[in-house]
């Protein structure tokens, strides 16, 4: 894999852009308006992307629709974390040759994560004769070309060559929410943890410029954005690629230095990187939220070394420790893999010590899953599947237990909440920390901060009143 970052160029994109214009083209001579759907899988980096898949067929004329029948263009943008999650997506790429079926204009197209594999590839060439193109996470850029490519020959169409990670700005981009903006500072992963095929299929770590990443900040503010979530495999690492002396930190103060009414949220932190000037960053700034992802993955040092993950027991607590004393009401949460293989019983039960002791308010769990081409996947693992089912289930239910215990100490505190949205016959809100809260109200009040008593709670989510005068 070469590691060198391309910076796509504006000539490039310009020339992107005039496949959009010929498209567009091609369809106004048939006199057919084109509908297009996107179908995300994964991590929110993959939602980012989605963004722009959307924006760029947008210009190619297409309107955005929430089905894949009847489309004339279907994307599945895909997610290899997980064997479950590729399975999925075989099963649902499968059932779309019948919408094909019933609309034989219909192109499909799979990208993501998974076309990053080889073996995905080969596998869609030979048993899905109904899918017209796939094109890895580097090749977005180019999807235009690839689009017109399957349009104008026929031919199924595949951009998976192995090629360096590039950054492209400048892809037009239509966002799921004007009051909720993700933003990819960086993209790519360098850390090479066992079990994770993440660095095979995104490439090395490369950081956008400052200047890029502070426009998108400021025109998605102009545009009403109210939150901001800022993007990367490693956000910690962000600049370390860049001939500047700004890192994540200081990246953070520059964005919450813009003018406006907003917060800032990031993710993913690695603990590796994270450290005292970040929290310290962090607690002296109003507009970044007082929530921190930090993944751990297992309570065990010696996994953690198994995982390659750079990083033991102590330090990770001594992490959490810190963020906690300069931020005492932190919202904490993380990801933890049950089952990597030979851990052991005591091994696991580290884990749940270290969940005892550092009480995350909630956890992303996951029993592991082999990805092919990673070291984790060649490693003996000899403990039977229902064991680590067993163990799962005793890790959830210690999670759930201490998300109520926390959440039943929201109640009757007042909490400055971003209502987001509406479920059913309740508005939706969520605290700095990111804590949903369902409350009655008028749907005037969406896209607005506003402050909310908490009256009740669950293992998932809190009910609450609008304070009056809020």
């Amino acid at each position: 894999m070469d590691g060198k970052t391309t910076v796509i160029s504006k000539e490039q994109l310009s020339k992107q852009m005039d496949f959009c214009q010929k498209i567009q083209a091609l369809w106004r001579s048939e006199g057919v308006a084109p509908t297009a759907y996107v179908e995300t899988y994964g991590c929110q980096q993959n939602e980012a992307d989605s963004e722009k898949l959307r924006g760029m067929l947008a210009e190619c004329g297409y309107a955005i629709v929430g089905s894949a029948e009847g489309a004339d263009v279907v994307i599945m943008n895909t997610c290899a974390i997980r064997e479950h999650a590729e399975q999925r997506v075989f099963g649902n790429l499968g059932a779309l040759s019948h919408t094909k079926r019933r609309h034989p204009r219909q192109k499909i197209f799979l990208c993501g994560c998974m076309a990053g594999e080889e073996a995905v590839a080969l596998r869609i060439k030979n048993s899905y004769p109904h899918v017209d193109g796939v094109f890895s996470t580097h090749h977005l850029w180019r999807f235009p070309e690839l689009l017109h490519q399957v349009l104008t020959t026929g031919k199924r169409t595949y951009f998976t060559q192995d090629e360096a990670g590039s950054i492209a700005e400048g892809i037009p981009q239509m966002r799921d929410s004007q009051l909720k903006a993700w933003v990819s500072i960086m993209y790519g992963c360098n850390n090479f943890c066992t079990y994770c095929i993440v660095p095979y299929v995104r490439g090395r770590e490369r950081s956008r410029r400052p200047e890029d990443i502070l426009a998108e900040c400021r025109e998605v503010i102009a545009g009403g954005a109210r939150e901001i979530t800022l993007l990367g495999q490693n956000v910690n690492s962000f600049g370390k690629d860049l001939d500047i002396e700004i890192d994540f930190s200081d990246l953070l103060q520059q964005i919450a230095a813009i003018p406006g009414d907003f917060l800032i949220r990031f993710m993913t932190s690695h603990p590796r990187d994270a450290g005292k000037k970040l929290f310290d960053t962090m607690a002296t700034e109003p507009k970044i939220a007082k929530q921190l992802h930090l993944p751990f993955q297992s309570g065990s040092s010696r996994v953690l070394k198994a995982m390659n993950r750079h990083y033991d027991r102590e330090k990770y607590l001594s992490l959490v420790e810190y963020a906690k004393s300069v931020m005492p009401d932190l919202v904490l949460t993380s990801d933890v893999i049950v089952g990597f293989p030979g851990e052991t019983e005591e091994e696991f039960e580290e884990t749940l010590s270290l969940i005892e002791k550092v009480r995350y308010d909630s956890l992303f769990t996951f029993i592991f899953s082999p990805r092919i081409g990673t070291p984790a996947a060649k490693m003996e693992d000899p403990t039977p599947r229902e064991e680590k089912n067993r163990r799962f289930d005793k890790l959830c239910a210690l999670q759930n237990t201490i998300s109520e215990e926390i959440h039943r100490a929201y109640v009757g505190k007042t909490f400055r909440c971003l209502v987001d949205g509406r479920d059913k016959d309740m508005l939706t809100a969520r605290t700095e920390g990111g804590r949903l809260v369902r409350f009655t109200g008028d749907d005037a009040l969406i896209g607005s901060f506003t402050e909310l008593t908490v009256t009740d709670s669950g293992t998932w989510s809190l009910t609450g009143i609008q304070k009056k005068g809020g």
